[in-house]
């Protein structure tokens, strides 16, 4: 999988439905898996992110991507165990483009995952690590950046997001 070159995929952008769409356990650790995970990395890295759901690029599967500052990630079917503190941070996220805004998060949190083999594996995390988990936890429950602004911020997005469709 590592040497696997993947292709770009499309970057779903807000409102697709596909980023609210109940996300499907992923049970099958084959080929199939890994080939979409080559996508996954390509796409991310094109769009110089440091994470990727399956929904942002148009498939409900419980999967995301991260990359943070060169330690990779592959996040499959996670659960978050425990979280406390808070911490507020600014985020922007691929399928918003262009768009940040500032989100309270829990500080710390302790979860467990698969990774690309299937294999479970528990984590304790912290600060921006911690934070970028959670955001790609959020997609996977089709929970959006917008869901955690004020309703007349959320509003204020939706249109610049439209107005921007209608310039393209």
């Amino acid at each position: 999988m590592e040497n696997r070159k993947g292709k770009v995929l499309k970057v779903r952008v807000f409102p697709d439905p596909v980023l609210r769409q109940p996300v499907e356990e992923v049970r099958d650790f084959g080929e199939e898996l890994s080939d979409l995970l080559a996508d996954m990395w390509a796409t991310m890295y094109a769009k110089d992110g440091v994470g990727l759901a399956a929904p942002q690029v148009g498939i409900s599967k419980s999967l995301a991507v991260i990359d943070h500052h060169g330690d990779r990630y592959v996040v499959v079917n996670p659960q978050i165990l425990s979280q406390d503190g808070e911490e507020e941070g600014e985020e922007g996220c691929l399928s918003f483009p262009g768009i940040f805004v500032n989100v309270k998060r829990p500080s710390r949190i302790r979860l467990r995952f698969q990774d690309e083999t299937g294999a479970v594996k528990e984590m304790e995390l912290q600060g921006f690590i911690a934070r970028v988990f959670l955001h790609e936890i959020d997609h996977l429950r089709g929970r959006l950046l917008i869901d955690h602004v004020s309703p007349i911020r959320r509003q204020m997005i939706k249109t610049r997001l439209a107005k921007r469709s209608e310039d393209r």
